[in-house]
């Protein structure tokens, strides 16, 4: 028995340095203490422009996506997010993506299509269950939500030839934009204000004029709040500090990818033998 957890320690260990160097030195470390890698595989992407090929990589506590550059060995664009953050939704099959479902965290929310229902079904299982046992671990309400706000969903630029605000058509010089806070397509002059989506970043990010005039009712409306709750109080009036959030990740410009997206998802067990990117690993271990 205890063979073969160490077994499997060291294994799990190999394919984790496997996948943290297959991005290169632009990625971050990956290996942590109790850190088990549960599953990758090839899930198409909805991004501005079209569904792209991303590879995915299932950890008990995180997962990580990225661009891929060449099939099994190298990506690029490292994207991590936390397990405790994320939740998904079941979707219905689009005329573009079958098999769907949406991902969303507090920085990004983005749709994902799987190569059949099955493995569209394995995912989610296995991101719900790696979700459910990581909160377990920290402590926290599995049925409770840990994140009040997710980020908007972008509309693809091709799902509209004007601007969502001012019907406005674009050309090479007036160009799509998106607003943060509601995803909509944009042109820049609808867009030209900027506001601070905790969630998203610290920074201020771009949004349309009308989710701005939103955000300033809101602010006025805290701000009244607060100044009854001071002289109900008798105090002075404190605010928490933010803790510094990373920047939104930037995909205005996702470059197109030659990569086919049928290859099938491996899932890891105690007792699978795996080794990083042979191709003879056609189908992953019964689960």
């Amino acid at each position: 028995m205890m063979a073969d957890h160490l077994h499997f320690t060291v294994e799990n260990r190999e394919r984790i340095l496997a996948v943290e160097s297959s991005f290169g030195p632009s990625g971050k470390s990956l290996l942590k203490p109790e850190r088990v890698l549960v599953g990758e595989g090839r899930l198409m992407k909805l991004c501005r422009r079209r569904p792209q090929p991303k590879a995915f990589f299932l950890f008990n506590d995180i997962l990580v996506y990225g661009s891929i550059v060449m099939a099994g060995r190298w990506h690029k664009n490292q994207q991590i997010i936390r397990l405790e953050e994320v939740e998904q939704e079941d979707l219905e099959d689009s005329l573009n993506m079958c098999n769907q479902w949406l991902i969303k965290t507090p920085r990004k929310s983005f749709y994902v299509s799987a190569a059949s229902a099955e493995e569209k079904l394995a995912w989610m299982e296995h991101i719900e269950s790696c979700r459910t046992q990581h909160l377990q671990r920290l402590g926290l309400p599995v049925n409770t939500p840990h994140t009040k706000d997710f980020a908007a969903t972008w509309i693809p630029d091709h799902a509209s030839a004007i601007c969502m605000r001012c019907s406005n058509r674009f050309n090479i010089t007036h160009r799509r934009h998106h607003c943060r806070r509601c995803g909509f397509i944009v042109c820049n002059s609808c867009s030209k204000a900027r506001a601070v989506l905790r969630h998203i970043s610290d920074k201020p990010v771009r949004v349309c004029m009308l989710c701005k005039s939103n955000l300033q009712g809101q602010e006025r409306i805290e701000c009244l709040h607060m100044q009854q709750t001071r002289k109900l109080a008798g105090n002075d009036w404190k605010t928490n500090s933010v803790e510094d959030t990373p920047e939104y990740e930037a995909s205005s410009e996702e470059e197109e990818q030659q990569v086919a997206s049928s290859a099938p998802t491996l899932w890891f067990e105690n007792n699978s033998q795996y080794c990083y990117i042979r191709p003879e690993h056609a189908k992953p271990p019964r689960v």
